[in-house]
């Protein structure tokens, strides 16, 4: 299966808009971070005195032992107690601009387009549903590392047959994030995928 590499000037026939590399880093960073920040789930959670198990009952009389006063064990400084300044449950999820993502998808684009990492494909399909086949099929197109295939919309059976096939991920134009581009080694579009990534740079 013969594939193409995308060049400027064919990104440029399919209306993409890209950034140049002096443009778009600060865009870049904040969706990653931003990415990262939303897949945490913010549940870590430790107990105050308030909430640690015991009661309040005075651990000791107040004067005649030689001790300090102390009211209830569950005190931060016993063990057992409750935790001074620990973490709490949190909401990390932050937001980003629309024109901010559409900033950092044009320079993603434009830097895979540079480096010769985006190749168009008229269509990919692997009708058996076996994983043989499809890596079969993405080996005849690119021997990269790792692989990110782009299409509207995939068979069933092609999704059966990349299930098992940890080096390629399936995505659609609609979908498919920053993140995604860039950490892999070689992009694959696949037919009307392209106008679709251009309508979301535009």
């Amino acid at each position: 299966m013969s594939a193409k590499a995308l060049t400027l000037k064919d990104a440029e026939a399919a209306k993409l808009v890209l950034v140049g590399p002096e443009k778009g880093n600060q865009a870049v960073h904040d969706l990653l971070t931003a990415y990262r920040a939303n897949r945490r789930t913010g549940s870590a959670n430790s107990k105050t005195r308030g909430e640690v198990a015991g009661n309040n009952k005075k651990m000791y009389r107040q004067k005649g032992t030689g001790n300090a006063r102390h009211n209830t064990k569950k005190a931060p400084i016993f063990v057992g107690g409750g935790v001074v300044f620990g973490p709490r449950p949190r909401d990390y999820s932050k937001k980003v601009p629309k024109q901010v993502r559409k900033l950092a998808l044009r320079r993603v684009l434009g830097d895979l387009i540079r480096a010769d990492k985006l190749q168009t494909i008229e269509s990919f399909a692997v009708a058996d549903g076996k994983t043989k086949s499809f890596v079969k099929e993405v080996k005849s197109i690119t021997d990269a590392p790792k692989v990110l295939i782009i299409s509207n919309s995939f068979e069933e059976s092609t999704y059966l047959a990349a299930r098992n096939v940890a080096w390629v991920q399936l995505a659609t134009g609609a979908d498919v994030n920053v993140e995604q581009l860039l950490l892999h080694a070689s992009v694959i579009v696949v037919g009307d995928a392209l106008q679709t990534l251009a309508q979301r740079s535009a």
